[in-house]
């Protein structure tokens, strides 16, 4: 997502950082994402989504946050989450917003799918 921001030149006026936050633990100790959510909804919920996108937004020290976690295969998925599961959040001033969808394809196709609607959702969001 971040490498899509900063292909656009003059994107530093707004765009400050992103974090990589992979696996639980970083989830938790850098984005504040409650090891309770985690265990209860699991990685890939649209409440771990919001959480991490409030995480990132006091982390960062900006207007607002985005977040996207998901499964993007060949592996992970179950029959509750399947392969292509992705929850997105975008949180700004007086704004939450939370989706999730699912995706088909192999992995970069899910991640290419995931930064176009978390695009479509930041524009949608500052409307």
């Amino acid at each position: 997502m971040s490498s899509s921001f900063t292909e656009i030149s003059g994107v530093s006026e707004v765009f400050k950082g992103s974090v990589v936050a992979y696996a639980n633990e970083v989830k938790e100790d850098l984005l504040s994402v409650s090891k309770k959510s985690l265990e209860s909804e699991g990685a890939v919920s649209e409440a771990v989504a919001l959480q991490m996108a409030h995480g990132v937004r006091n982390k960062m020290k900006t207007s607002w946050g985005v977040a996207i976690t998901g499964i993007a295969g060949p592996n992970g998925g179950t029959k509750e989450k399947p392969v292509g599961t992705v929850c997105f959040a975008v949180v700004g001033p007086h704004f939450e917003k939370t989706i999730k969808k699912r995706f088909s394809g192999d992995r970069i196709e899910i991640q290419k799918q995931s930064v176009n609607s978390a695009r479509e959702l930041i524009e949608e969001s500052l409307k």
